[in-house]
């Protein structure tokens, strides 16, 4: 049997996978990819989506997993603390965006309604693309994540009311305050379950479940909470992607709500991709070009409107002046809330064809534009920064603060700690010696009963797989100094050394192995030091049979000392063969020596002298040497060529000497 979707689901993802590749080379974002397949697979161009409802469909769900994940990340909690930026600062910017573009469009002889109508459409912003960019950069919880994350949950809701007002716009409805008050008690009514269940009901699930140490049951259970909550607010007239949000706030409650976004996030990644191509299927390709210098003014104007407004709006909360650029760069597009708007418009003959052209082109040039501009908003906002204006008023920019910040949590504000992979017997001991050493810790482990006994202890631990790049990603491990790896599975220890390795080259990664037998491979992986239990127990019987012979203790420790240092060099005999110099890290607070490989002959390093490289400029990193093929050079110069292939020795921040590998490595 033929199954239509199926043939669409091939042709559009794998059309999908040669753009992406080829925009991969030009590092050009993904997303950008998935809107031009579905422009070139869509009806107005070679039409190669026969079952586009079910493409929809497919995208809705999409949705529903990036919802899901950002009520988790944000949590009841944490949405308490931004409930100001919420109700003040959306309602500022989607009520003067409104305002002012009823005005601009009822000036160019648009009827009111549909004047207003518009203004609902462009007040709303992009939750898919903005979030699932701020999670790759890790921004989420940053100060403009955070204002970005409240305006964006704001405008989800009110959403909702807009879709009722819109039959009153197109004058299809008389009963308009009947509907909301109804509105207003089935919110409340979710409200009081999605509290009962955060309270009472999911902690006790997921307890019992992660108890069989089952991971389908798990990934089961996060799913069925996820869609769950989806279907109930849907059934009351709300939209599924605001259930999916508070299902995640209801894990968000539970103390295995990261593992639970490690394991939804592939889902996510699959069914958004059909959001954004079924997005650029809807651009009618002919009308676009025959308007194409109407569309681009369009589009500026927009722009610079939502960015007016947002930049207004973020002054009136009292955020400094980076958090006002970065805010403004991330939310200036039309959303897809706007595109599912657009149609109770189309329906409801409020919105005409032509109009409704227009929008879908600003739509998608403008989510287009977000990827490249938020990628470079940091850089965007440093420079104007840094152009000289009135004292006075950049004194007020500086003294601008926010009003009630929510302060982070201790995990955010980790740096330059360290983290303990599991929570045995070692696990245990290494943590002991870190809270009397006044050293900034943060334990991980999978296993239940460990977990609890860490967390009735006090201890600082996340329920998660190690495994898993997010779960790294969410302890810092790009920013820790150390890294233990205490646990027994050897194939998980091969993985997590990989996975730290993939964010951080200059953590110090010590790894505990119960033969010495798997001490070579894992310092390959790129473990510093792998201390190898059976080892240790030989040293400890020896140096008790030592005593019995009344061997003096200075004597037997000195023994020690040299036996572990003599036969661990000859037990890893690629020693110094990883990722670091044969020379031990220098003690200097956040300063380390490291070398990098130059792997790829594409980047903006190859054949350029250091200084045309910007690597002291831009990086902050100074080259001590580098070896070329069999040679070193050690009289290094600005002047000096890197080539393809150097191995250079770094001297720095490891924040910088991570930035510049990444350049390095693409």
């Amino acid at each position: 049997m033929e199954i239509p979707i199926l043939k669409d689901i091939v042709v559009i993802l794998g059309l999908s996978i040669f753009i992406i590749l080829a925009f991969q080379k030009i590092k050009v974002p993904s997303i950008l990819g998935f809107l031009l397949a579905g422009i070139i697979a869509g009806p107005h161009a070679f039409n190669l989506i026969s079952s586009s409802h079910e493409v929809e469909l497919l995208s809705e769900i999409g949705i529903i997993f990036l919802l899901f994940v950002i009520g988790i990340e944000l949590s009841l909690k944490g949405l308490a603390s931004i409930k100001k930026p919420i109700l003040l600062g959306g309602g500022l910017q989607v009520g003067g965006t409104i305002l002012f573009t009823a005005i601009l469009a009822n000036l160019v002889d648009i009827n009111l309604n549909t004047a207003i109508f518009l203004g609902f459409l462009f007040s709303l912003s992009s939750t898919a693309i903005v979030l699932k960019l701020f999670q790759e950069k890790g921004e989420v919880t940053s100060p403009h994540g955070r204002l970005a994350v409240a305006i964006l949950i704001f405008q989800d809701i009110i959403v909702v009311p807009m879709m009722l007002v819109t039959p009153l716009l197109a004058g299809k409805s008389n009963n308009i305050w009947e509907t909301l008050a109804i509105l207003l008690i089935k919110i409340v009514g979710v409200g009081i379950v999605i509290y009962l269940l955060a309270l009472y009901v999911v902690p006790r699930v997921f307890k019992m479940v992660v108890r069989t140490k089952n991971r389908e049951l798990f990934i089961l259970t996060t799913i069925v909470f996820c869609f769950g909550v989806a279907w109930l607010t849907s059934s009351v007239g709300l939209s599924l992607a605001l259930g999916a949000f508070f299902a995640g706030l209801i894990i968000s409650e539970s103390d295995y709500s990261h593992q639970a976004t490690a394991n939804v996030l592939p889902f996510r990644e699959i069914f958004i991709s059909f959001f954004f191509i079924s997005v650029g299927s809807l651009l009618d390709l002919d009308f676009f070009f025959n308007h194409i210098f109407k569309i681009m003014g369009l589009v500026i104007g927009v722009i610079l409107l939502k960015m007016i407004i947002l930049a207004i709006t973020v002054i009136t909360l009292r955020f400094p002046a980076r958090t006002i650029f970065m805010t403004v760069f991330a939310l200036f597009q039309v959303g897809e809330f706007s595109l599912l708007l657009s149609s109770v418009g189309v329906e409801n003959d409020l919105l005409p064809q032509n109009i409704y052209q227009y929008f879908l082109a600003i739509s998608i040039i403008t989510m287009g534009i977000t990827p490249i501009l938020i990628n470079y908003s940091s850089r965007i906002t440093y420079f104007l920064l840094k152009i000289p204006i009135p004292s006075a008023v950049r004194k007020r920019l500086k003294n601008i603060r926010k009003v009630n910040q929510p302060e982070a949590t201790p995990i955010e504000e980790l740096k330059d700690h360290l983290v303990i992979v599991g929570y045995g017997i070692n696990g245990k001991n290494i943590s002991k010696a870190a809270k009397n050493a006044e050293i900034p810790y943060v334990i991980v482990d999978l296993e239940p009963e460990a977990f609890q006994k860490a967390k009735a202890e006090g201890e600082p631990v996340v329920f998660g797989d190690a495994t898993n790049p997010v779960i790294l990603k969410h302890v810092h491990v790009q920013e820790a100094r150390v890294v233990v790896i205490a646990i027994s599975d050897s194939s998980a220890t091969k993985k997590i050394i990989n996975g730290v390795r993939s964010f951080s080259q200059t953590a110090w990664i010590i790894v505990r192995t119960r033969y010495v037998r798997e001490i070579e491979e894992n310092m390959r992986l790129g473990a510093d030091e792998v201390i190898p239990e059976e080892f240790e127990t030989s040293i400890e019987i020896f140096s008790r049979v030592l005593r019995k012979y009344l061997i003096p203790h200075n004597d037997i420790q000195d023994f020690i000392n040299y036996i572990r240092s003599s036969d661990y060099e000859m037990l890893t005999s690629i020693k110094g063969e990883p990722h670091t110099p044969y020379y031990k890290h220098l003690n200097i607070p956040n300063k380390e020596i490291v070398t990098l490989k130059v792997e790829q002959g594409t980047n903006a390093v190859v054949d350029k002298s250091i200084e045309e490289a910007g690597i002291g400029k831009n990086y902050g990193v100074t080259v001590l040497a580098i070896k070329r093929d069999t040679h070193y050079l050690t009289e290094i110069s600005p002047s000096t060529i890197i080539k393809q292939g150097d191995l250079l020795y770094l001297f720095g921040h490891p924040n910088n000497i991570n930035q510049l590998n990444e350049v390095l490595t693409y």
